[in-house]
Order: structure tokens, then sequence, then C-alpha cells
């Protein structure tokens, strides 16, 4: 496994957490789609900031021809992201959002890998995956007791 990949995974995956735990709290104070019109603006601020210190600094205007429409919808989806997982950690708390959360993608990321879906090559789901789910959703259940 690549160490680099391994390490921006788990940071991911933390900071995701620590974002929906901040950004729950934010939208108590003002209001779920509030928050989220902050978060995504101030995400876009360093986003575009890290560009102008980095290395490679042109901004490829003329690739963006390249790149099918539907993907460059992406930003909505993470609209949708923060507002649904800091309004669900306010209703369901922290832990069972995050693994529902979890549980979420994985589904949805072997329907992808197995019906070839957005140009990825098709891939066959096997049991131990199915089952690997299978006890994450028995985990939650767990969790819930």
């Amino acid at each position: 496994m690549n160490m680099k990949g391994l390490i921006l995974a788990v940071l991911g995956g933390a900071f995701l957490t620590l974002q929906g735990v901040a950004n729950a709290r934010i939208s108590q104070d003002i209001g779920a789609w509030q928050m989220a019109t902050i978060t995504q603006w101030t995400g876009f601020i360093i986003c575009f900031l890290i560009l102008l210190f980095s290395k490679n600094k042109s901004i490829k205007v003329k690739s963006l021809s390249k790149v099918k429409p539907l993907y460059l919808i992406g930003g909505t989806f993470g609209a949708i992201v923060v507002f649904s997982n800091a309004t669900a950690m306010q209703y369901i708390g922290v832990t069972i959002t995050v693994a529902l959360l979890l549980i979420a993608q994985l589904c949805l990321t072997f329907t992808i890998d197995a019906r070839g879906w957005f140009e990825i090559a098709k891939k066959k789901v096997r049991i131990s995956q199915c089952l690997g789910i299978g006890l994450m959703i028995a985990g939650v259940i767990i969790l819930r007791l």
C-alpha cells in the first residue's frame, strides 16, 4: 500500500469528521444552508490561496473543455454532503452519522465498480466485500443499543 495515499486517506477521514462536527455546531447558530455556504466559500478561498502559492500556478481553462459537464458539478455534491452531514449529526450524533456515511459511501462505490459507471472499469463485487458491509451495518445496530 502506498504510504502517501494511506496518510492522505487517514487525514481526509479525520478532517471530514472534524468538519462535520464544526459544521453541526455552526448550523445550530446560523442555520444549515447558511453554514454550508460559509463552508463552501471558505473552502474555495483556501484552495485558491494554495493554488496561488503552489508550484503549478496555472489554471488550465482550456483543459476544462475536456471534462464532461456531469463531472464539473462535483461542488454541488459537496454542498449536499456538508448540509446533510451537519444536519444528521444534530439528529443522530457524530458516531452514527459517520458510520452511516461510510456505509453509504461503500455501497455506492461497490455499485459504481460493479456497473462501471462514470467510465470506471467494471469490477466484480466479492462476497467478502458484502460481508464487510454487513458487519458495518451490524456494528451500527450494536452502537444504537
